[in-house]
C-alpha cells in the first residue's frame, strides 16, 4: 500500500505551525540552482524516470498549495518545489520569487488572494508583495500572458498599468526602456508582447483584434504604436484603424524602445500577414461578445489592465448567455437542457475555470498560471471539520491541478507520446472518480491514490 501525506496537518502547519519547516523535512532539497544563484532553496520529489523534464512548481497558499502538493504526490511525476508559502516568502524579502522567475524550466504559478496576514514581530501583517504576481512577472521576465478560450485568443501584455495621464511627466528611460507609470512599465518587453501576437495572426490567420485605447493614457499609446512600427514593411492589412498614428505620436519615446530591441527583432516579419482591426478596449468587450456568439476565430491583444477585464468577462460570458439561452428554451420548448444544446450546437467554453493562460518570458520557458478565487475559504472549511457546511456548499474539486499539471508536462515534454498518453490516461480516471457526486478532499485524494500508479513506479 503507497503512503499518504497528511494534507490535513499541511494545512494546520500554515495555519498555527511552521510549514516550511514541516515541508523541507518532507522533500529533498535539490542541486539545482536558478540562473544567478548558489543559495536558493529548491525542493525536488516524484520520479525522474523515462527521461522526464521536470516542471517548476510555486508552493504557494491555501489550496493552491494543498492540491498541487496532493496532485504531484498521487502523480508520481518529477517536479521542483520554490518554496513560496506566503510567511516564509514574508520572512525572506520575496526572495523565492526571484528563485522562481530565474528557474529555466517550464512553470506552474498559482495566483492566490492578496491580502494574506502574516505575523511580523508578534504583530498580524499582510503579506509582503501582497499575492507576488507582479513582482514575479517582472523577476521572472513575463512580456504576456495567452489564454485561449473556446474560439477566442487573449494576449494580455504584463507587467503594466496604463494609469499616467500627464504628458509632462510622461517618459521613457533610455537606459532601460522602462515606460514611466506607476509600474514603471517595461517597454521592451512590450514589444516581445506585441510582436508574438502578430506572429500568432500571421501563423493561425484569425483575426487578430488591437484592443488598446490611445486616447485613454500614454502607455495605451505606447502599445498601440508599437504595433504600427511593427506593422510596417509586413503584408498584414489594417482592416480598422485608430483615426490617430500611435506610433506618430509617440515617435522619439517608442524610438528609445526600439533602440533597445536586438537588431533583429523584425526579421522575417516582411512576409507575415493577416487582418488587424484597431478597437478601442471598451468597445472591444462588445465584439468580443458577438465574436463568441458566432464562433468567430480571433486572437485580441490587449493592455494589463484592459486584459484582465477583457478575460473576465471571457469567462463570464458563457454562463450569462447559457443562462439567457435558458430562458428562452423554456419559452419555446420546455424542457429542453441549454448545456446538452450548447454542447451540441460546437461551443466548447464552460465557465472560466477550465481556462488556461500561459505567461511568455523574454527568456527561459512559459509559465502557466491559474486562480483559485474562493480557495481559502474552502481551506478553512476542511480546517474546521465541515467542509460542505452542513451539506450547502460542494468540496473542493482539485481537477484544476490535474488539467494544468498535465498541460504544463506536455509543453515541457513535447515530444514524449509516452508521457501525452499517461497524462490523459490519468485525467481519464480523474473524471471516473469525480463523475457525479464530488468527494470530500481528503476521500477523493484516497480515492486517487488507489486507481492511480505513480509515474514510473
Amino acid at each position: 500500500m503507497s503512503t499518504r501525506l497528511d494534507l490535513l496537518k499541511i494545512a494546520q502547519e500554515e495555519q498555527n505551525g511552521d510549514l516550511f519547516k514541516y515541508l523541507d523535512g518532507l522533500y529533498k532539497r535539490s542541486k539545482i540552482q536558478p540562473k544567478g544563484f548558489s543559495d536558493a532553496i529548491i525542493w525536488e520529489g516524484g520520479n525522474f524516470a523515462g527521461g522526464v523534464k521536470p516542471v517548476a512548481h510555486a508552493f504557494t497558499d491555501m489550496f493552491a498549495l494543498n492540491g498541487t502538493i496532493m496532485a504531484l504526490d498521487v502523480l508520481g511525476l518529477p517536479f521542483l518545489g520554490v518554496p513560496m508559502m506566503a510567511q516564509f516568502r514574508h520572512n525572506t524579502k520575496l526572495a523565492p520569487l526571484d528563485w522562481f522567475g530565474k528557474l529555466d524550466y517550464t512553470a506552474i504559478k498559482w495566483s492566490t488572494a492578496g491580502d494574506f496576514l502574516v505575523n511580523e514581530g508578534g504583530k498580524k501583517v499582510v503579506v509582503a508583495g501582497k499575492s507576488g504576481n507582479a513582482p514575479l512577472r517582472t523577476a521572472a521576465g513575463v512580456f504576456c500572458n495567452i489564454r485561449p478560450y473556446g474560439t477566442i485568443t487573449s494576449i494580455r501584455f504584463m507587467p503594466g498599468l496604463p494609469y499616467s495621464q500627464d504628458k509632462k511627466k510622461f517618459s521613457v528611460d533610455r537606459t532601460t526602456g522602462n515606460i514611466h507609470s506607476e509600474m514603471n512599465t517595461p517597454g521592451v518587453r512590450m514589444a516581445y508582447a506585441a510582436r508574438l501576437f502578430l506572429k500568432m495572426v500571421n501563423d493561425t490567420k484569425q483575426i487578430g483584434r488591437v484592443a488598446t485605447k490611445p486616447t485613454q493614457a500614454q502607455e495605451d499609446t505606447m502599445n498601440a504604436g508599437i504595433i504600427r512600427w511593427l506593422l510596417k514593411g509586413t503584408k498584414f492589412e489594417l482592416k480598422r484603424s485608430y483615426a490617430v498614428d500611435a506610433y506618430e505620436e509617440q515617435k522619439d519615446n517608442i524610438d528609445a524602445i526600439i533602440a533597445l530591441l536586438p537588431a533583429d527583432f523584425k526579421a522575417g516579419m516582411e512576409n507575415w500577414s493577416g487582418e488587424i482591426y484597431e478597437h478601442i478596449s471598451d468597445t472591444n468587450f462588445g465584439i468580443m461578445l458577438h465574436d463568441m456568439i458566432n464562433q468567430r476565430k480571433c486572437i485580441i491583444y490587449a493592455t494589463d489592465l484592459d486584459g484582465d477585464r477583457l478575460t473576465d468577462l471571457l469567462a463570464d460570458a458563457p454562463d450569462a448567455l447559457r443562462a439567457w439561452g435558458q430562458i428562452i428554451l423554456d419559452q419555446v420548448k420546455p424542457g429542453m437542457d441549454i448545456h446538452k444544446l450548447w454542447s451540441d450546437m460546437g461551443f466548447t467554453m464552460k465557465n472560466g475555470k477550465d481556462m488556461t493562460s500561459v505567461m511568455y518570458r523574454t527568456e527561459g520557458a512559459p509559465i502557466y498560471e491559474q486562480t483559485l478565487g474562493s480557495a481559502d475559504a474552502m481551506l478553512l472549511r476542511l480546517l474546521a471539520g465541515d467542509e460542505t457546511v452542513g451539506g450547502t456548499k460542494n468540496p473542493y474539486d482539485p481537477r484544476i491541478h490535474f488539467l494544468l499539471i498535465s498541460d504544463a508536462y506536455k509543453a515541457a515534454n513535447p515530444d514524449n507520446k509516452e508521457l501525452a498518453k499517461w497524462l490523459d490516461e490519468q485525467l481519464a480516471t480523474f473524471d471516473r472518480i469525480y463523475a457525479g457526486r464530488t468527494p470530500k478532499y481528503l476521500e477523493g485524494y484516497d480515492k486517487l491514490k488507489a486507481a492511480i500508479r505513480p509515474w514510473g513506479s
